[in-house]
């Protein structure tokens, strides 16, 4: 089944039974663009299954940040993982979600779906403002089968705090030293070239409505809007098409055994890898003040809910479930990490 057919299967989701809940609960989260459609299908779900109303508010993952560390929201949400020591100073934890893959997308007049292959090389000379033309000879040679356009390269980029940039930027770095040392890695850095948006909305936007655009977006929102990607060349020299067994590919080499479940996926080896996955976060106080409690346990019981149930509809969005041994460690996380004023815990087995 093709991605776009994988796309239409998700609207025929079941529509789960009615949990016997007393009283439904509402959680408010804010953050991550990367995730969102699959937040809202999850959250259109659990509504009936778990009794937990979600409101997430898609604002990017610095905005995401700002707002749980402000604790004006139940959850942030962030594409790029947070260390160790800002974690401590803003007294929060972080798990996974799932895994998401970031694509390129192109708006070039009649080309068909993953027919441009790129190379590290050439993508990097793209966004440093080098490679200013379609037609440019290192595009030509590397794309002989098709005949490219004399049309202006226009890059488009997040102009918001997002992980989906942090994710994007650092594989950049990691296969180009001058953009490691020149805009580097970030959630927010200075574009050499191109034109800024919010969201991965906002650059979906840009690259549907310019001739001549590319730009980066999370895979879901390709898949949503029907738009154009390309194969990048991975690590082990070969084209890969951005499609689920390349994502599942790297998926298998995550090692979720580290410190704050902050697994590296980007720019792996291994000769069927997509070269840019990573996982998406959820960013949880530790020690919620005595009114965001129960939005605190809320929370863990429509994630526990999510891992137990959602991973069908995951894979229909094309993003890649944990296995279940991290959940099983993400459950152990929240029981150890989250107390309530008094010190005790908050998530229990039960909980869920």
């Amino acid at each position: 089944m093709n991605r776009r057919a994988l796309f239409g299967a998700a609207a025929a989701l079941p529509f789960l039974p009615r949990s016997s809940f007393a009283q439904q609960a509402t959680i408010t989260g804010a953050g991550a663009s990367f995730p969102r459609p699959l937040y809202d299908r999850w959250g259109a779900s659990a509504r009936e299954a778990a009794g937990v109303t979600l409101n997430y508010q898609s604002i990017g993952s610095g905005g995401g940040i700002n707002q749980i560390t402000s604790r004006t929201v139940d959850f942030g949400a962030s594409d790029a993982p947070l260390a160790a020591d800002q974690l401590r100073e803003r007294s929060l934890m972080q798990f996974p979600t799932v895994m998401g893959s970031v694509v390129l997308s192109v708006n070039l007049p009649g080309l068909a779906d993953n027919a441009l292959r790129l190379t590290p090389e050439t993508i990097v000379e793209i966004f440093l403002g080098r490679i200013t033309r379609w037609n440019d000879p290192k595009l030509v040679e590397l794309n002989r089968d098709i005949r490219l356009p004399n049309l202006p390269v226009s890059v488009g980029y997040r102009a918001d705090g997002s992980g989906t940039t942090w994710v994007w930027t650092t594989y950049l770095s990691r296969i180009s030293e001058e953009w490691r040392n020149g805009p580097g890695a970030g959630t927010s850095v200075r574009w050499p070239v191109g034109n800024g948006a919010r969201g991965n909305e906002g650059v979906s936007n840009i690259i549907r409505n310019t001739p001549g655009a590319i730009g980066y977006v999370e895979n879901a929102y390709a898949v949503v809007n029907r738009m154009v990607t390309t194969q990048i060349r991975n690590k082990a020299g070969n084209f890969i098409r951005p499609e689920p067994a390349a994502f599942n590919a790297t998926a298998a080499a995550a090692d979720w055994s580290v410190p704050n479940f902050a697994a590296d996926t980007i720019d792996l080896a291994g000769g069927d890898v997509w070269p840019i996955t990573s996982p998406t976060y959820i960013l949880l106080p530790t020690n919620p003040v005595a009114d965001r409690v129960e939005g605190s346990r809320n929370t863990m019981r429509f994630f526990d809910w999510a891992f137990r149930n959602g991973s069908d509809a995951a894979r229909r969005l094309e993003y890649i479930p944990l296995p279940e041994a991290a959940h099983n460690a993400i459950r152990a996380a929240w029981a150890q990490s989250v107390k309530d004023p008094s010190g005790a815990a908050i998530w229990t087995p039960s909980a869920g």
